[in-house]
């Protein structure tokens, strides 16, 4: 199986209503590994990498997210997949 990986930063009502958790919640169920964090301006950014199939599902999530967020604008780019990922993770807020 090829993996492929993305990166990606989500904008609008994304911080305190869940998103981090609920993304890798998703991303658990579909087998996708990476990890997400909230961002000192009030985005959430994330890394993702699965199968193919996997990530697109995962796109697709994202771009509507849990329930109580309010999707703006959001961005992914192609990514050089990581050897070392297993699982995926929610990292400490970057400032």
């Amino acid at each position: 199986m090829t993996s492929v990986a993305v990166h990606g930063t989500v904008v609008g009502h994304v911080q305190g209503v869940g998103f981090r958790y609920a993304l890798r919640r998703e991303a658990t169920q579909l087998g996708v590994a990476g990890w997400v964090r909230n961002r000192a301006n009030g985005t959430v950014e994330f890394f993702a990498q699965g199968d193919a199939a996997a990530i697109d599902a995962l796109m697709r999530w994202t771009a509507m997210g849990p329930r109580g967020a309010q999707v703006r604008r959001f961005t992914h780019t192609p990514a050089e997949p990581l050897s070392d990922l297993e699982e995926f993770e929610i990292h400490p807020t970057q400032i």
